[in-house]
């Protein structure tokens, strides 16, 4: 490989929550054991050094005054949805930039709903869309993911048609690859889902920033790419963030082919002064959508496939009682340890703080929506990987 993704990298003291906090109330790392990061979804890999070249040639110039984005940046968004998602004819106007893609799921969700609405989400549910959806005063039902007789995260269209119906819903959002399932909707699911939201005059959010991190053998579809109806309806938002580990740095971006759509979310977005970009942001994304940068997913892409497999290969064969569904796409595992926790007469607030002891510093996946789950982060060196399985299987689920 042309980059490095097996050097450990020391964040301590560098301005990171994920080796810097322990996400858990009473919790602490027993002397002897070091701290394996593996619970915020950000990734211990050094990012694609084009990056920092543009942030460093940017910050040789002294002034940082008011600035609009460049063309170069828009010009690298299209290319890199072209490339990497087969999108055609994207043009400037349907792309605008947002905070983040919580910034934006409010910024709709203002824009097409009211205080007291509900809105349609599935269950396992990212965190981020809850608490973004709740503090603007929504009502959140619930659509529940249910996996088949192979373990595979479904939709149940069914049952998103009756509650959209039932609660009267015109406003959902759809995550695409799915956090934390880890799913990579086929086209034939996502079409099936647009047809639900379509025929109950729903305006859809597609969270779609883990698209570039499909694992080998999947590939992401755009929602709007299945239809006409789907590409006018839906308000879509990437990031390279998540991609490239750029959290820190702030910046998103929505693609919004409706004019009618755009203009709303736009609007609102606008109304808090502070939906703006950083010119730093700017050029980080534009150093990442250079060839390294392709080159450098497509690698990192390879390093995550081979930790999700050793990792599930792993819990399957030495953790009894823990059940899970093989990820297509992120970088996390969503652990059910009920039937573990019930076998042991153990409590979850007793196995989240058994793993976070040695060192594993993981997250309680009971925020979303599970009441037994653990979430783990696997974008990390290999060897930290073995190391946190192993301490695992030692101290915690050998029993």
């Amino acid at each position: 490989m042309k980059y490095d993704f097996t050097s450990i990298i020391d964040r301590q003291g560098k301005d990171s929550i994920a080796v810097d906090v322990i996400p858990f109330d009473n919790a602490q790392v027993a002397d002897g054991f070091t701290k394996i990061p593996m619970w915020v979804a950000d990734m211990n890999y050094a990012t694609v050094p084009t990056i920092q070249d543009a942030i460093i040639e940017r910050a040789k110039h002294p002034a940082f005054g008011y600035f609009d984005p460049r063309e170069e940046y828009y010009g690298k968004i299209i290319e890199w949805q072209n490339k990497r998602n087969g999108v055609e004819g994207l043009t400037k106007e349907a792309i605008g930039y947002e905070n983040g893609v919580l910034g934006c799921v409010s910024s709709a969700a203002q824009a097409f709903s009211a205080p007291g609405e509900a809105v349609l989400l599935h269950s396992p549910t990212y965190i981020g869309f809850t608490h973004a959806l709740e503090s603007i005063g929504r009502k959140i039902i619930l659509s529940d993911l249910v996996r088949d007789e192979e373990g595979v995260w479904r939709m149940d269209y069914e049952d998103m048609d009756r509650k959209l119906k039932e609660n009267h819903i015109h406003f959902a959002v759809f995550c695409s690859p799915h956090n934390p399932c880890g799913r990579v909707w086929s086209r034939e699911e996502i079409e099936k889902a647009m047809d639900v939201y379509a025929r109950n005059n729903c305006v859809v959010v597609s969270d779609e920033i883990w698209s570039d991190l499909t694992l080998a053998g999947h590939k992401h579809i755009p929602t709007q790419s299945i239809s006409a109806d789907a590409k006018n309806r839906t308000i879509a938002v990437y990031a390279p963030s998540k991609t490239f580990n750029l959290a820190g740095l702030i910046g998103s971006y929505h693609i919004i082919y409706n004019p009618y759509l755009r203009d709303r979310v736009r609007k609102q977005a606008e109304l808090s002064h502070y939906n703006s970009m950083n010119v730093l942001s700017m050029h980080a994304l534009i150093g990442a959508y250079q060839p390294e940068g392709y080159q450098w997913v497509d690698e990192l892409r390879q390093v995550l496939t081979e930790n999700v497999e050793y990792a599930y290969q792993y819990i399957l064969t030495h953790f009894s009682g823990v059940a899970l569904a093989k990820p297509e796409g992120t970088y996390m595992l969503y652990l059910d340890c009920e039937k573990f926790c019930r076998e042991h007469q153990l409590s979850m607030d007793e196995l989240i703080r058994a793993g976070i002891r040695v060192g594993v510093i993981w997250q309680d996946g009971r925020p979303f929506h599970r009441p037994y789950a653990i979430r783990l982060n696997l974008a990390l060196p290999h060897s930290l990987v073995v190391e946190a399985m192993e301490r695992l299987n030692e101290y915690v689920f050998h029993k």
